[in-house]
């Protein structure tokens, strides 16, 4: 306990009435005692008049200690009706000394006055609860009296009632703080609220900090009064000053207490250069394309704004040595009288290095605050060491992991940081980690721009990028260059056999030789599907070229085991050198390309030199069928629909799904053209099972909207009939698509059927079983008979147009084309003539009972839009 809480005067009321008795601890400057529930101190009596009397608080003088002076009647000087009795006496007023016993008009209401000293605060705040009063002031206190040495003078002022009008509502009653000054520098007078505010200021005297300078002020006022601010300690107040000339006066009055007032603006100054802090950095963060300047100049604006000595960032990562959990220091911002310990934080593992604490709390989203001397002892180590006094740090959480922390030091000065300031360094770590997400999302969606995804490998822009810087130094330097254009050869096959899965690992594989077997300094590129690009700066000689081409095709020779799967693949290479002929980046590997083209011409598994004379052999067939590889992806197919119409009714009873490409240069491309070149490369497969899906799709979309259900007939090519997966690839488009399989036919060749009747009995089996319609295609062109086909499970057989294009000026032909109707049918076959054009022939077919027909006379193939709005057509009226 303080020494000078001990030497202060307490003052108490033990109030008896017929309530009872209760103490009151007297702190303010007046109370009113009366009857009436508005007195400060109520008195339960009827001889009590409504407003009894007055206790005033004053002043001893010469003295910072005050007394209280009791007296009767109202403010207004109107006395009680039954008298005010002190020890006995009745009086007018009275100052009260320590156990002097007041009567208020009867004994029946009273009180006991206490002036008690070496009492605590704590003692005295408890004693308006003690039952006992008297035996705990004996234990805690010793009883005291202000004005025990005060001779009171006979004719003193408080003896008349204006007097005490006039004491009652001047200084000693209010709670502002009086103090006087004579011009010698000597407190003449303390009213009861500067005694208590300022115990010392008669002790320290002109030099206190509410009385210095007043004397030089004064003397250079051309008025006689001012206002100003003046700090005591860590409070701050509003001061009048008054210089009363007629008795050479300095009288001051403290005006109110600014303290909070002036810590509220300064907070509010400094929040709002926080805040317009924050969003500076907020437009570095998200203005710089460059992040890490951007975050240093981040740094800067906070640091400079919060008014610490370092601002900087720490990130989380492996230990290099360990691979334990460890940070470093990646920015900082000091300032210029500050010395950067960038070197001091670099890869500290947190658990070895006393920061354990550090971890828990930031990793759980907490911050850390505080002064450095209040830190545990192994973490003042690092703080003593860098010269900060004060620290503040905040969690910066990355994708939901505990990335890092940002943080605030001060070096000059024990600092506790505030709200605003904690609020502004948890706002600029979001923001950081905004930019930070922002500078990832940048960066992965380059790398996705300029990369294959599945190999990893640059991708065709990234390619075309690199080579376009490469040729201004080749030609610059006057050095030449390479460009290898590699296909693997059969690798549709692999693909299209063993599945997508196994071809994407294969790939993969196929990628990281590649990449194994070229020089340091040359780029290899995924082009696309099986199709790279590899590019050879720097290359003195052909020689060189020759021997990165045979190491290449050297290192696929060695067999891929994937998945339980022994795997053989070869490539082509066409390779074209910087020169004359191949001055650009376009024409390098437009010439490559053809290059690879005369390779695989040459059996494949070898590589070729571009020439000029390469450019004379059916550049156009070369460059469809480099087309039709991206055709599918690029959505330059469209599916087409004839339909089928019954011979009696003339109902349409299906339709057939005919592929068109509509070439982006070349226009619509003929199937007679592209579907040969799909079937040599492979592409079928992928493009077959296209049209298949959109068939099925656009059947099952035309039976949701209410028209008619018909069958849906899709030609197979004989690499997708004996493709490995065909029932599982049909069965799960029909489960994709919805279509139930009664309502799709699967048109195989004559050709394709028997070329291994087993194979295909089979197969077809196994569709039947699934509920799919089957049917010969084209039939007439091949080398069966329906003796032979009659071992198949058909449903329909489709007569080829030739035959029916030479039926009317034919009698051979019209023999043939009646036979096939007759056994046909008697087979239970269902019979369709393809490419009826003439009511001749239609009339034909009807009178031998040919079932349907497909032709010009009734539709050409018709767009999907086009083809709805004639089904739309045949809907029966309700």
């Amino acid at each position: 306990m303080l020494g000078n809480e001990r030497e202060k005067i307490r003052h108490l009321l033990v109030i008896q009435d017929i309530e009872g008795q209760r103490t009151i601890p007297l702190r303010e400057a007046t109370y009113s005692l009366g009857r009436h529930p508005a007195n400060t101190i109520v008195l339960a009596s009827r001889s009590v008049s409504m407003q009894h009397a007055i206790l005033l608080r004053v002043t001893v003088p010469e003295t910072d200690q005050y007394g209280f002076q009791i007296i009767d009647g109202n403010y207004k000087g109107k006395g009680s009706t039954n008298g005010l009795f002190v020890n006995g006496d009745r009086c007018f007023s009275h100052n009260l000394r320590h156990g002097d016993v007041i009567a208020f008009g009867s004994n029946h209401a009273q009180a006991k006055y206490y002036a008690i000293s070496n009492l605590s605060e704590q003692a005295f705040s408890q004693s308006s609860d003690v039952e006992d009063l008297s035996g705990f002031l004996s234990y805690q206190a010793n009883p005291a009296n202000p004005f025990q040495t005060l001779a009171i003078d006979p004719n003193f002022e408080a003896a008349s009632e204006t007097a005490l009008a006039r004491l009652a509502s001047f200084p000693e009653l209010i709670p502002n703080p009086i103090i006087e000054m004579d011009f010698e520098g000597t407190v003449t007078y303390l009213n009861p609220a500067a005694a208590l505010k300022f115990p010392k200021i008669r002790e320290v005297g002109r030099q206190h900090p509410i009385l210095r300078g007043l004397l030089s002020e004064i003397k250079n006022l051309a008025n006689n009064s001012f206002v100003r601010e003046v700090e005591v300690g860590t409070e701050v107040f509003e001061q009048s000053v008054l210089y009363l000339p007629e008795s050479d006066l300095i009288r001051t009055f403290i005006v109110r207490d600014i303290t909070e007032q002036k810590q509220a603006t300064a907070e509010l100054h400094q929040r709002d250069r926080l805040l317009q802090a924050v969003a500076e950095a907020a437009n570095y963060l998200l203005g710089e394309m460059n992040y890490e300047i951007g975050l240093e100049l981040a740094l800067a604006v906070l640091g400079e704004a919060a008014r610490a000595d370092r601002a900087y960032l720490f990130q989380n990562h492996p230990h290099t040595a360990t691979g334990d959990i460890a940070v470093s220091l990646r920015f900082e911002w000091t300032r210029s009288s500050i010395k950067p310990t960038q070197h001091h934080w670099q890869n500290q593992p947190y658990e070895t290095s006393g920061l354990t604490r550090w971890y828990n709390l930031l990793s759980n989203g907490q911050l850390i605050s505080g002064l450095t001397q209040k830190f545990p002892v192994a973490e003042q180590e690092f703080l003593i060491r860098d010269g900060i006094q004060s620290l503040l740090l905040v969690p910066l959480r990355l994708e939901n992991e505990f990335w890092g922390y940002l943080g605030l030091a001060d070096c000059t000065f024990e600092r506790h940081w505030s709200k605003h300031e904690e609020s502004t360094l948890l706002t600029m770590a979001a923001s950081i980690i905004g930019a930070r997400q922002r500078q990832q999302v940048e960066e992965k969606i380059r790398y996705q721009a300029l990369h294959d995804m599945l190999t990893g490998l640059p991708n065709r822009l990234l390619f075309h990028e690199m080579l376009g810087k490469t040729l201004p130094n080749a030609t610059r330097n006057g050095e030449t260059l390479a460009v290898i254009f590699l296909d693997l050869d059969r690798f549709k096959v692999i693909n299209d056999t063993l599945g997508h899965t196994l071809g994407d690992k294969l790939l993969q594989n196929v990628a990281q030789r590649l990449k194994d077997s070229l020089r340091s300094g040359d780029t290899v590129a995924r082009w696309g599907g099986d199709e790279f690009t590899i590019l050879l700066p720097r290359t003195s000689n052909l020689e060189e070229v020759t021997q990165v081409a045979q190491r290449i095709l050297q290192t696929l020779e060695e067999a891929f085991h994937l998945q339980g799967h022994e795997l053989y693949i070869s490539a082509s290479l066409g390779i074209a050198l910087l020169d004359g002929d191949s001055a650009d980046a376009e024409t390098l590997i437009q010439h490559a390309d053809a290059a690879l083209y005369h390779a695989k011409d040459r059996g494949r598994n070898n590589y070729q030199f571009y020439t000029a004379s390469l450019n004379n052999q059916n550049p156009e067939l070369l460059t469809l069928e480099k087309s039709l590889r991206y055709a599918l992806e690029r959505k330059e197919f469209s599916v087409y629909y004839q339909p089928r119409v019954n011979i009696a009714t003339g109902e349409i009873t299906g339709m057939e799904a005919l592929l068109r490409w509509q070439h982006p240069e070349m226009g619509l491309i003929a199937p007679n053209v592209f579907i040969p070149l799909a079937e040599q490369s492979g592409l079928i497969i992928p493009i077959g099972e296209w049209v298949l899906r959109t068939a099925c799709r656009q059947n099952k979309v035309w039976q949701d909207a209410g028209l008619a259900p018909l069958m849906i007939a899709v030609n197979l090519s004989l690499k997708q009939f004996r493709q490995p997966k065909l029932v599982e690839t049909v069965t799960q488009i029909l489960q994709q698509t919805g279509l139930e399989a009664h309502f799709l036919e699967l048109e195989i060749t004559e050709t394709t059927a028997i070329e291994d009747l087993e194979f295909t009995r089979g197969l077809l089996q196994n569709l039947q079983q699934m509920g799919v319609h089957l049917s010969i295609d084209d039939f007439g062109t091949g080398h069966s008979s329906l003796s032979r086909l009659q071992l198949l499970p058909l449903h329909n057989l489709k007569i080829d147009k030739s035959f029916i294009e030479d039926l009317t000026h034919d009698v051979k032909v019209a023999h043939i084309i009646k036979a096939i109707v007759t056994l046909g049918r008697s087979l239970g076959l269902r019979l369709t003539a393809e490419g009826v054009e003439k009511e001749e022939e239609l009339e034909f077919l009807r009178s031998i009972k040919c079932d349907d027909v497909q032709g010009y006379l009734f539709y050409q193939p018709l767009s999907a839009k086009v083809a709805t709005e004639v089904l739309e057509s045949k809907r029966p009226m309700l």
